[in-house]
């Protein structure tokens, strides 16, 4: 269970997901910064990741496109990395049964 972490996540977080989620990356990490949503859905896609974002972009290409990608919408406001990490690796078996769903999409965490 790989997370990408969108451009709105530190990629400072990646090595502290590891454990939890061993091969995360985040966007600039993998090379994609300033691409576009879809752009980064199709890596995403293609390289197994599900994305984690704060943003509804990913939410929206959800719906319109299923998955894979799955996604990963924390809707938990402004708030530190050190949370967001809580939030994810506390949900780690919420998070990988909703991967393991065919039929969810879009994981919304608040």
């Amino acid at each position: 269970m790989r997370l990408l972490l969108d451009e709105n996540l530190s990629r400072r977080m990646v090595p502290f997901l590891q454990a939890h989620y061993p091969g995360s990356s985040q966007v600039v990490l993998a090379g994609l910064e300033q691409k576009s949503d879809l752009e980064i859905w199709k890596y995403a896609k293609e390289h197994g990741f599900t994305i984690v974002t704060k943003d509804s972009d990913f939410q929206v290409l959800s719906l319109l496109n299923g998955a894979p990608p799955k996604v990963i919408w924390l809707r938990i406001g402004n708030t530190n990395k050190a949370n967001v990490i809580r939030i994810l690796t506390e949900r780690c078996d919420a998070i990988a049964s909703a991967i393991a769903d065919a039929q969810v999409h879009c994981l919304e965490v608040g």
